[in-house]
């Protein structure tokens, strides 16, 4: 006898309601209220999240600004659920109010403009594949100086954009946690009306992560410690893996749940100390011995039980990313990537093209393959740099932008 097929329409309305609690994004919300009528009339729409907060204090931080803003950014990963083979779209989206929303590079801070005529200005997610690969958390400052021709700029008196950003359970106010330029952490909590700057060691920090309910910090050393946030008590720090040295520049990434440390090795100067190009202005050629490239990466594994960072030789399918304010990880075969995973997607200014016409957006992306240890711009490895720009053609007709190309060139 043949197994009664089960129809989840029927499924109670208060149990639909709880596993919509547990999902872990608004997409997943989106798609789960999509599967039928009964469960759309049982979960309620989400209301779409802030992507600007409230001005945030610069007391503790700063004397030279008004305070900061704090926007929120997403990456998501599109596809066409008509042709599921074909390559994905990630792009990362900013939206400053509800009926306005920037599109801007998944691994930069810079913007996807002027867009080409007639594109897109909204994103449908209700007939596209859409993954959601990570967010990020950015801080602006506000000019002190009212003559300024921009409100907003970089935030000056921190290390970098970057926060590690935690909403309550409640969904009530927030916590963040970012670097301050002596290399110290800082936290401000939503209603504070200043920063704690968090006492410890005298090793500046590299980067910050929310991580499985936990802020984490490393600094330039390796060394990781999880913040301590204990009600009616200061802000300190323990220790949970030690030093590895080695690198310039250490990254955390969150990967198939597990807490990945990435470390950056850098050298001044080109690839090639003996070339000279003469067809570079001097001041291009003196930028570019000057500049700092990336060599080589090495990527570990935090083993909670030893305390210690693992050093892992292959990633298996996994593509770590490495932006200027995020860090994600993405599967290869998920994205329909060109290449089997294993790879680091980086942020990295000496690959940036000084002849760039404004169409390629892969500038200052560089890619790091760990088996071979080869690497190079995005533009060098086939098929992954269309990954993010152009826009695939269900988006955007390629001949759409072959026009717009030719219009920039003018």
């Amino acid at each position: 006898m043949a197994a009664a097929e089960t129809d989840w329409s029927q499924l109670p309305g208060e149990l639909l309601d709880l596993i919509s609690k547990h999902l872990p994004s608004e997409v997943d919300l989106l798609r789960f209220r999509s599967v039928c009528a009964t469960w759309r009339s049982s979960v309620p729409r989400p209301s779409p999240s802030p992507s600007r907060f409230p001005i945030l204090p610069n007391a503790g931080i700063s004397d030279t600004t008004w305070g900061f803003y704090l926007s929120k950014r997403t990456i998501y990963c599109l596809q066409n659920p008509e042709t599921p083979l074909t390559k994905a779209w990630i792009i990362k989206l900013e939206r400053d109010h509800p009926d306005r929303t920037h599109l801007l590079n998944p691994l930069t801070r810079s913007q996807f403009r002027p867009l080409p005529h007639n594109f897109p200005r909204r994103f449908d997610f209700s007939n596209m594949r859409v993954r959601e690969l990570g967010c990020e958390f950015a801080l602006q400052y506000i000019n002190y100086r009212p003559s300024a021709s921009s409100l907003l700029g970089d935030p000056g008196n921190l290390y970098m954009e970057k926060v590690a950003f935690s909403a309550n359970r409640q969904g009530e106010g927030f916590v963040l946690l970012t670097i301050h330029v002596s290399g110290k952490l800082v936290l401000h909590k939503s209603g504070d009306t200043k920063w704690t700057v968090i006492p410890d060691l005298p090793s500046p920090y590299d980067d910050v992560i929310f991580h499985q309910g936990n802020f984490y910090a490393v600094d330039n050393t390796g060394r990781l410690v999880m913040v301590d946030l204990n009600p009616g008590s200061i802000p300190g720090v323990s220790a949970v893996a030690g030093s590895i040295f080695g690198g310039d520049k250490k990254f955390l990434v969150e990967s198939c749940g597990d807490l990945v440390l990435v470390d950056m090795y850098l050298s001044v100067g080109p690839e090639d100390d003996l070339g000279y190009n003469e067809a570079l202005e001097f001041y291009e050629e003196f930028d570019c011995f000057m500049s700092e490239r990336t060599v080589k990466f090495k990527v570990f594994r935090l083993d909670r039980g030893r305390e210690r960072w693992v050093e892992v030789s292959h990633l298996g399918d996994t593509i770590l990313c490495l932006g200027d304010n995020c860090t994600f990880a993405a599967s290869a075969s998920e994205l329909n990537f060109p290449g089997q995973g294993n790879c680091i997607l980086f942020t990295d200014q000496f690959f940036h093209d000084r002849e760039d016409d404004g169409g390629s957006k892969g500038n200052g992306i560089g890619v790091f393959d760990l088996e071979s240890g080869s690497i190079g711009p995005i533009t060098s490895y086939e098929g992954y740099s269309e990954s993010f720009w152009p826009p695939p053609a269900w988006v955007y007709p390629p001949s759409a932008v072959e026009d717009w190309l030719e219009e920039l060139s003018v």
